[in-house]
């Protein structure tokens, strides 16, 4: 098989994983709370695996309109999972935090969802795991270079 070859069924193989990711956020929103839509499930992980944040900073994140995050946000504080707080640094703006609630759901679904992946890549080694691991970040790494 030529270079060409791989790379056109790497392209396939990569475009059928970002599906798969798409209905995997899907669910996973739907987990943590039934209205909670995909966009709104990425925002509330990407403000738990850190400190409080600006919307600000999530829409440069996520190259979204800052309106769009501002609907987001108020959803996410409506379902009780965000809560904002003046910035102590700069009274006019606001941080982000993840609720009590927020991190609860959070970690019944990554327990979850580690359950599910460990059955269904049971029949894999350790080894072959790790080696995937390793060559999907460098893959990553090789993509986010500059």
């Amino acid at each position: 098989m030529s270079r060409t070859d791989t790379l056109r069924d790497l392209e396939t193989e990569v475009g059928v994983l970002i599906r798969r990711v798409r209905r995997v956020i899907g669910d996973r929103a739907r987990l943590v709370h039934p209205d909670l839509q995909p966009a709104s499930y990425l925002i509330l992980t990407t403000i738990a695996q850190g400190e409080p944040v600006r919307a600000s900073a999530i829409s440069e994140l996520f190259d979204v309109d800052k309106g769009a995050v501002s609907r987001q946000v108020k959803h996410l504080v409506e379902l009780g999972l965000l809560t904002h707080a003046k910035d102590p640094a700069d009274a006019r703006a606001t941080l982000l935090s993840v609720t009590d609630e927020g991190h609860t759901r959070l970690a019944d679904v990554v327990e979850h969802r580690q359950k599910q992946l460990g059955e269904k890549l049971s029949e894999w080694s350790d080894d072959e795991l790790t080696s995937f691991v390793s060559e999907l970040g460098r893959y990553n790494a090789a993509l986010n270079a500059v």
